[in-house]
């Protein structure tokens, strides 16, 4: 894969997971008063995940043909964190 079709897979991916933190929220906004406290808390730390993973997105731009893949890996550890932590709070609230 090159690194103009990686990028699209991954904002791609990125977004697939900001759809999932909307779906939290609307979730969260049903749930008691301590669990919808806990679920902000945990869907703030997951936007920061996911800022992060945009941030190194934009990094792949500047890298070098020959750096890419290394950035590409770092962006794909933000995003497996944030899939990982969004099902799991998903799962409390299905």
């Amino acid at each position: 894969m090159d690194k103009g079709a990686y990028r699209k897979k991954a904002e791609a991916k990125i977004e697939e997971q900001e759809a999932k933190l909307d779906q939290l929220r609307a979730k969260a906004k049903g749930a008691g008063a301590d669990a919808q406290i806990e679920a902000d808390n945990q869907i703030g730390e997951l936007e920061k995940a996911l800022k992060t993973a945009r941030r190194k997105l934009e990094d792949l731009g500047d890298a070098a043909e020959d750096a890419w893949e290394d950035v590409a890996k770092g962006v794909d550890r933000a995003w497996e964190d944030v899939s990982e932590g969004a099902k799991k709070l998903l799962s409390r609230f299905s």
